[in-house]
């Protein structure tokens, strides 16, 4: 007789020790696609923006390109003081409102999606994803910090974000007003671009020291001094998609919290509510239990669970669909509402740009 054949359904526990067949989670496809996409757009804008500023310090002399209002993403100071002016007037401020725009869009990301802007679309975070990658090939390793030194490091983010809600909480409509109509205001977007372009030796040598602890730390600078992913985090706690680990199909390998970088215990915990959390879903993909681990709503106490994690899952591609529809969605809708670019007229940009330099803060 041939041997006898098992038709026995394997049981709870042999299921749990099931795994994945397919080789790659396509969670970090999309989200590398995502993240080199915005990293190439930004790019397109910074070139861009850098002629329109050529061609008014030259006098007018060379390329005459359109002001990439885009550019203002990088003014994250001014869109919160915008969108205070708009919670305050109920009207759009005239200059720098791309700015608000981008700020609005960028904090709905986060209360809807966790900290996603930060691991999918931010620039300085796919920098910084990138240098420690980059570190970890050169040293070997990444270091983690002690957590007596870590915990007090992450605090310096918050209190960056404290400084700037306090100054910013304390100025009337009137004074957000003053302050953008101001040359320093009007052009510091221009100031950007100047510090980067005439850079001093001192800022040369910061920024040295944080990309080699970018290199030595997962995300140094995302982690321990951003205080705009400080408030992105604080704003995703109220976020109802988040990681949801399900301990009946966990197999408790340990590898998820081994490949998160915000060093999180994604293996003891039922759903990841800490504000470090940035939804790169990493974690995700080094589970190699299927359905363990996933990014997802607030599971429902109806259907089996397999339904229950199956209908309430957000898959990689779905996300980047969301973020796509919130950043195009209101870039066009401030398009078509002429709230969008900052209209001053030729002669003014032609004075302020060329002596941007000379534009001093106000406060100063």
């Amino acid at each position: 007789m041939g041997a006898q054949i098992n038709h026995e359904i394997p049981t709870a526990a042999e299921k749990k020790k099931l795994v994945r067949r397919s080789a790659a989670d396509s969670s970090q496809r999309i989200r590398r696609i995502v993240q080199w996409s915005f990293v190439g757009l930004n790019g397109w804008l910074g070139i861009q923006f850098y002629l329109w500023v050529r061609y008014f310090e030259h006098g007018g002399e060379g390329l005459n390109v359109t002001r990439p209002a885009g550019a203002e993403g990088w003014l994250p100071i001014a869109g919160l003081m915008n969108t205070k002016y708009l919670l305050l007037t109920g009207h759009v401020p005239a200059i720098h409102p791309a700015a608000m725009v981008l700020f609005i869009a960028f904090m709905l990301m986060s209360l809807l999606l966790k900290k996603a802007f930060c691991s999918w679309l931010c620039p300085v975070g796919t920098l910084s994803e990138q240098l420690w990658k980059l570190g970890r090939k050169i040293f070997g390793r990444n270091l983690r910090l002690p957590k007596w030194v870590d915990f007090p490091l992450r605090g310096l983010k918050y209190l960056l974000l404290g400084f700037f809600v306090f100054v910013i909480g304390a100025m009337s409509a009137e004074a957000i007003h003053e302050f953008m109509s101001t040359p320093y205001g009007l052009v510091a977007d221009v100031k950007m671009l100047n510090f980067f372009r005439n850079i001093g030796e001192t800022a040369a040598i910061v920024i040295a020291l944080l990309v080699l602890l970018s290199m030595l730390v997962e995300n140094f600078w995302c982690r321990y001094l951003c205080p705009y992913g400080a408030l992105l985090g604080l704003t995703s706690l109220l976020s109802p998609v988040k990681i949801r680990r399900d301990a009946d199909a966990c197999i408790d390998c340990g590898k998820c919290a081994r490949a998160c970088p915000s060093n999180l215990p994604v293996d003891r915990l039922a759903q990841i509510r800490s504000v470090e959390c940035t939804a790169c879903m990493t974690c995700v993909a080094a589970c190699p239990a299927q359905n363990a681990l996933q990014f997802s709503l607030t599971p429902r106490k109806v259907a089996t669970p397999a339904e229950r994690w199956r209908r309430r899952t957000l898959r990689p591609i779905a996300v980047a669909a969301v973020l796509a529809c919130i950043f195009f969605g209101l870039v066009l809708f401030a398009k078509a509402t002429g709230h969008w670019q900052t209209n001053l007229p030729r002669a003014v940009y032609m004075d302020l740009v060329s002596h941007a330099s000379d534009a001093a803060h106000p406060g100063m």
